[in-house]
C-alpha cells in the first residue's frame, strides 16, 4: 500500500503530516495522487503517474504535442524547442551568432555563457507563457540542441548549424553549451538540452530522408562518435535525437546497435531519445525497411527512441493488437519521458524550483546584448591583412560599403534563430562608428546570385556601386552567401546551389565579377564575408589586401565588424573548418569515408587551414615544455610561454596537436587535443598549460576498439597546426616527440 499524506489547516498555515517520507511545505493546492508528492522520490513518482494512465493515454504522451490528461492533472506539453544560437521561434530573444560562429571563438568559457543567458531567457519565456495559459510549440524546456554533428565537407547546408569539422573542439564547445543551458542544480534541469543527429549525419539533405550513410568503424569510431561520447559522458546532455538517415543499412531512429549498444550500455545514457521530424514515416515510407506505420513505430520504441516529433506513434495502439510491442515496452518509453517532466520541475510548487524565479526581464536584456556583441567579436577571423591595411582610421574620409549582404538583417541570424529587436547590419554598424568623422555612402552592387529577383537591373545595380567607389577612399565590400541559400531541406535550385547544400564552394560568378571590377578601379577594399560554410576564395586572397570572415554573426555582427575594422577590437577568432581551394579538392559529397576530408585527413594544401586566424598584433612562444610519466593512467602536461610582442592587445589561441608517429593502424595526420584562448595586454607574458590525458593518445586498433599503445607522439602547441609535410619547428609552433606508455 503507498503512502498517504494527510492536509490539515491551522490559523492559515498549511501543515503536511506525512507517513513514511519526509514532512514538505507546498503552496496551496490539493493532492490527489502520490505522484504529486515531492516529498516521495523520483522513481517513486514517475511509477505511480504511469501506473495510473491507460494504454492510449500513454501513446498520447510519446509524440511531441502532448496533450494535456485533465484525470490526472498532467497539463499540455510540446516538447518541440529550439535554441540553436538564442530561443528561437518565441518572439524577441537574444540573437547570438550562428553556432559555427560560436565554434570560431575557441573559447570554452565564453560558450557557457552565452548558453546561461539563452537559458535564462528560455526558463523566462517558458513561465511567462504558462502564466498566459500558453503552451505550444517553441513554448517549452526541452531545446532540440546543439548540433554536434561533424561538418565533414563545406557542401552541407546545415553545416552552419554546428561548431566545424573536429571531434575535440565540437565536443568541448558542445559540453559547454549543455552545461550552460541544463544548469546545475542537483535536483532540477533548467532546462534540457538535446544532442543531435545520431549519427553520421550531414547531407546531402535532398536525400535525408532515403540516404545510407556508410562508413567503416574506425571512422565510425574516430570521428562521427566521440564527441557525442563527450556531449553524453562530460556535458551530461539529457535528451539525444536521432537522426533521418540509415547508417549502414540500419535507420537511426530504429536502430538497436545505436541507442540500446552504444549510447546506453557503453555511454550509460539515462535520459530519453527523440526522433527527427518525420524520421519515423522514413522508415516505412524512405528507407522502405518495413511496410507499415505500426511495424516502424514499434521497432523505433523497442529500439530506445522513446518520443516522435510527428505522430506515427498514434499507430502503437495497432501495434499492440498486433504483438508487435507490449505495453512494458511502451511504459519504458513513458517513463523515461515523465521522468524529464519531473527533473524540469513541472510537477512541483514553484517556490522549489530555483529557475522559476528568474524574471522575464532578462529577455533581451542589455547584459545579454552586450554578450551578443561580445560573442560576435569573438568569432571574427582575420584571413588576411596585407601591409596592415587593417585596423582603418576613422577619419579616413569617405568609406564606400558594398555588396549584397552591407544592409540585410536576416543575414545576420542563420537559421533557427530568435527574432533580435535591433539588429545591427554592417552598413548601420560602421555609419554608427563613423558619425560626425567620415562619410559612409553605399551601394548594394549585385545579387547573392545572378537571377534573383531584384528592383532594379543587374547592371544598374554594379554601375551605382562603381560610381560609390570612385568617390571613396577605402571599399568594404560585404559579400558570401545567405541562409536563404544554405540551410535545411531548402527548396533551391539556382546555380551553385541544390536543396540546401551546395555544388561549388566558390562565391557566385555576380559577385566575382562585381569584386574584380571594384578591385580594378585602384582603391584599397576590404573584403568582408558573411556565410555559414567554408568559401574558395582563392583569387580574393591573391589580389585583395584584407580579408575577414563574420560568419552569420548574429544581432551584433555590424557593431563588432566596425569595432574590428576601425580597431577597437583586435580579432582573435579561429577558423573551427578547412577552406579548400576547389570542390575539386574534395570526395564526392555523399562519400562518408573520412579520407582526404577536414584538416585531419586532408593531404592537399588548404587555402586557409583549420586554426588558422591573423591578429593585428604579434606574439612570440617560448619555453616549451612536455611533461610526462610512465604508465596509461597518466597525462602528459604540455606547458608553453606566450608574450605579446605588438602595440595591441589581442587574444591568441594556443593550439595542441598529437599526432601518433609509431602506427600500425590508419591513424589521424594529426588530431586537435588541446587549446586555450588567452588575453594578452602589450608586453604582457602567460604560461599556458595544456592536460592531456591518456585518451589524447588513443587509436582505434585492429579490433576496432580505443586503445592507449606504448610508442613514440608527435606533441606540437602554437597557435596554428603545423604544416603537414614539415618536422622542425615552425615560427609560433613548438614540436617534441616523446616515447609513451
Amino acid at each position: 500500500m503507498k503512502p498517504k499524506s494527510r492536509i490539515s489547516t491551522i490559523s492559515g498555515i498549511v501543515l503536511i503530516l506525512s507517513f513514511g517520507i519526509v514532512p514538505f511545505l507546498m503552496s496551496q493546492q490539493t493532492r490527489e495522487f502520490p505522484y504529486q508528492n515531492p516529498g516521495l522520490s523520483l522513481d517513486m513518482r514517475v511509477n505511480d503517474l504511469v501506473s495510473r494512465m491507460t494504454a492510449d493515454e500513454k501513446i498520447s504522451q510519446m509524440m511531441n504535442t502532448a496533450p494535456a490528461i485533465d484525470r490526472l492533472g498532467i497539463p499540455a506539453y510540446d516538447w518541440w524547442n529550439e535554441c540553436l544560437h538564442g530561443v528561437g521561434r518565441a518572439g524577441v530573444a537574444t540573437v547570438f551568432p550562428q553556432a559555427i560562429g560560436l565554434g570560431a571563438t575557441w573559447d570554452e568559457d565564453l560558450i557557457f555563457r552565452v548558453a546561461t543567458a539563452i537559458s535564462d531567457e528560455a526558463r523566462a519565456k517558458h513561465h511567462e507563457f504558462v502564466r498566459n495559459n500558453s503552451r505550444r510549440r517553441y513554448q517549452g524546456l526541452t531545446f532540440w540542441t546543439p548540433n554536434i554533428n561533424i561538418f565533414r565537407d563545406p557542401r552541407w547546408g546545415r553545416g552552419q548549424e554546428t561548431y566545424g569539422e573536429d571531434p575535440f573542439l565540437t565536443g568541448k564547445i558542445g559540453v559547454q553549451f549543455i552545461k550552460g543551458l541544463q544548469g546545475d542544480n542537483p535536483k532540477y534541469f533548467k532546462t534540457i538540452a538535446t544532442v543531435k543527429h545520431f549519427a553520421v549525419h550531414s547531407g546531402p539533405e535532398p536525400e535525408r530522408h532515403s540516404f545510407d550513410a556508410v562508413t567503416d568503424e574506425r571512422d565510425f569510431r574516430e570521428t562521427y562518435l566521440p564527441q557525442f561520447e563527450m556531449g553524453i559522458k562530460e556535458g551530461k546532455a539529457y535528451s539525444l535525437m536521432c537522426a533521418y538517415n540509415r547508417y549502414n543499412g540500419e535507420a537511426c531512429c530504429s536502430s538497436t546497435s545505436l541507442l540500446n549498444g552504444i549510447l546506453r550500455t557503453e555511454w550509460g545514457f539515462e535520459g530519453y531519445v527523440v526522433s527527427d521530424c518525420g524520421a519515423i514515416t522514413d522508415i516505412y515510407r524512405g528507407h522502405k525497411l518495413v511496410a507499415t506505420p505500426e511495424e516502424a513505430a514499434a521497432m523505433s520504441v523497442k529500439a530506445g527512441t522513446d518520443l516522435e516529433c510527428s505522430n506515427v506513434y498514434r499507430n502503437l495502439k495497432a501495434s499492440l493488437s498486433k504483438s508487435l510491442i507490449t505495453e512494458e515496452e511502451i511504459d519504458v518509453a513513458v517513463k523515461r519521458l515523465f521522468t524529464a517532466r519531473f527533473r524540469l520541475g513541472m510537477f512541483d510548487p514553484p517556490e522549489m524550483v530555483e529557475y522559476t524565479k528568474i524574471p522575464y526581464s532578462v529577455n533581451d536584456s542589455e547584459q545579454n546584448k552586450a554578450l551578443a556583441r561580445e560573442t560576435a567579436l569573438k568569432s571574427i577571423v582575420l584571413l588576411k591583412n596585407e601591409n596592415n591595411l587593417l585596423p582603418l582610421r576613422k577619419n579616413i574620409g569617405t568609406v564606400a560599403v558594398i555588396g549584397p549582404n552591407s544592409d540585410q538583417s536576416f543575414v545576420l541570424l542563420g537559421n533557427y534563430n530568435g527574432t533580435p529587436s535591433d539588429p545591427v547590419t554592417p552598413l548601420r554598424g560602421i555609419r554608427e562608428e563613423l558619425a560626425g568623422v567620415s562619410e559612409v555612402i553605399y551601394a548594394q552592387g549585385c545579387n547573392w546570385v545572378s537571377g534573383m529577383n531584384s528592383e532594379k537591373p543587374d547592371e544598374e545595380l554594379k554601375r551605382e556601386a562603381i560610381e560609390a567607389v570612385r568617390k571613396a577612399n577605402v571599399v568594404i565590400m560585404c559579400m558570401g552567401i545567405t541562409p536563404r541559400l544554405e540551410g535545411e531541406e531548402m527548396k533551391v535550385t539556382v546555380e551553385g546551389f541544390r536543396g540546401g547544400d551546395r555544388t561549388r564552394i566558390d562565391l557566385p560568378d555576380i559577385q566575382q565579377e562585381l569584386i574584380r571590377e571594384i578591385h580594378a578601379l585602384g582603391k584599397p577594399v576590404v573584403l568582408v564575408l558573411l556565410n555559414g560554410s567554408a568559401l574558395a576564395v582563392n583569387w580574393e586572397k591573391e589580389n585583395i589586401p584584407a580579408i575577414i570572415e563574420t560568419w552569420y554573426g548574429g544581432q551584433a555582427a555590424g557593431q563588432a565588424l566596425a569595432d574590428v575594422i576601425f580597431g577597437d577590437y583586435n580579432p582573435g577568432g579561429r577558423l573551427p573548418v578547412t577552406f579548400y581551394k576547389s570542390v575539386e579538392d574534395l570526395p564526392d559529397f555523399s562519400e562518408y569515408k573520412m579520407d582526404n576530408r577536414t584538416y585531419r585527413y586532408f593531404r592537399g594544401e588548404a587555402l586557409f587551414p583549420f586554426g588558422y586566424g591573423l591578429s593585428y598584433t604579434t606574439f612570440k612562444y617560448s619555453k616549451f615544455r612536455v611533461m610526462s610519466q610512465t604508465g596509461t593512467e597518466s597525462p602528459v602536461t604540455v606547458s608553453v610561454r606566450v608574450k605579446n610582442t605588438g602595440k595591441m592587445a589581442g587574444d591568441e589561441v594556443v593550439q595542441c596537436y598529437v599526432t601518433v608517429v609509431d602506427h600500425t593502424v590508419p591513424v589521424p595526420i594529426r588530431s586537435l587535443k588541446g587549446f586555450k584562448r588567452i588575453y594578452l595586454a602589450p608586453g604582457e607574458v602567460k604560461t599556458v598549460e595544456v592536460i592531456l590525458p591518456p585518451e589524447s593518445f588513443s587509436v582505434i586498433d585492429e579490433n576496432f576498439t580505443r586503445v592507449v599503445k606504448p610508442g613514440r607522439y608527435l606533441i606540437t602547441a602554437g597557435g596554428l597546426q603545423p604544416q603537414i609535410s614539415s618536422m622542425v619547428k615552425e615560427p609560433g609552433i613548438f614540436k617534441k616527440v616523446i616515447t609513451k606508455f
